[in-house]
């Protein structure tokens, strides 16, 4: 015979409320990238190279032979060109008094890659001179061959010099009005180890009135989606080991590095780009929250 089962007052059960599904702009899982002007005292890099990481070095060197091809891997950065332009010409225009018409820009180009920004910016009008650096000299090689094809641009009169350096190397102009007109960093800021310290050294070549433009890629679920597991691993669009994605710079941290530099630098102009394939870039308004952007700042003082 079985023993009775004794009945048990049933206990309260509290229904468990679902987890928080993440959103697009909600950032991955991840330990936070340090955005400070000083690097931490273990990092491995001299004075004179805190901005180069020898892994990203060799990784686009590996890449210069195919720099000019616009159907290989560097597709979307000949793609993007045109919006650099116009980006640079919407800051310009916010400050027509700093940049009258007869104005010629002298240009500082930090991480020129194989010149796809810079022969295109010595090539216009309104360019004085394009000054290109790079660390890397393999990439250097693509972008001086590929000049030599338009005696207008090297040469005793030409508007476009290469140098293979870095610019905590780079020397400055004693005078700030000797500095430079607009300075672009395009696809470099997500490549360098120390953000704050690289901007601090980048805008000491900006001249009062100047602008400080760049291009870079918000740390994001969809920036993780669209740029390392469709680019890379599904579509094959940049070779893998192109991004590393905690190396992402959302627009409200560069906005705080500005913010916090005393009245030296304006109000930033931001405009959010994506990428359609088959199409190429558009701009689509608070993309920039999201993915790639680009992002424009006037030095005051």
């Amino acid at each position: 015979m079985r023993p009775a089962l004794r009945h048990l007052p049933r206990r309260a059960v509290r229904p468990t409320p679902p987890a928080p599904r993440p959103t697009l702009t909600a950032p991955l899982p991840s330990k936070s990238r340090p955005f400070t002007s000083t690097p931490p005292h273990n990092h491995n890099h001299t004075p004179s190279s805190a901005s180069v990481n020898e892994t990203e070095i060799s990784h686009f060197s590996a890449l210069a032979s195919s720099w000019w091809d616009p159907h290989g891997p560097s597709r979307p950065l000949h793609l993007m060109n045109p919006l650099r332009h116009d980006f640079i010409q919407r800051c310009l225009s916010t400050s027509p008094e700093s940049t009258p018409s007869s104005f010629k820009l002298r240009y500082l180009d930090v991480g020129c890659g194989g010149g796809i920004f810079a022969e295109s910016a010595a090539r216009l009008p309104s360019t004085q001179s394009v000054t290109a650096i790079d660390p890397s000299p393999t990439i250097l090689a693509v972008a001086r061959e590929h000049a030599r094809r338009d005696p207008a641009l090297v040469g005793s009169k030409g508007r476009l010099t290469y140098v293979n350096t870095t610019i905590e190397e780079l020397p400055l102009p004693e005078e700030r009005s000797d500095r430079y007109d607009v300075v672009t960093l395009f696809e470099v800021l997500e490549h360098v180890d120390y953000p704050a310290a690289f901007l601090d050294r980048v805008g000491e070549f900006v001249r009062p009135g100047g602008w400080l433009v760049l291009s870079t890629i918000a740390r994001t679920w969809m920036s993780w989606f669209t740029t390392k597991l469709v680019a890379e691993d599904v579509l094959g669009m940049v070779p893998r080991g192109t991004h590393d994605w905690e190396k992402y710079v959302n627009e409200d941290e560069l906005r705080g590095y500005f913010a916090k530099k005393g009245g030296q630098w304006g109000a930033p102009r931001v405009m959010g780009v994506v990428y359609v394939p088959g199409v190429g870039w558009r701009e689509v308004t608070g993309s920039e929250r999201i993915g790639n952007y680009f992002f424009g700042v006037q030095r005051l003082s």
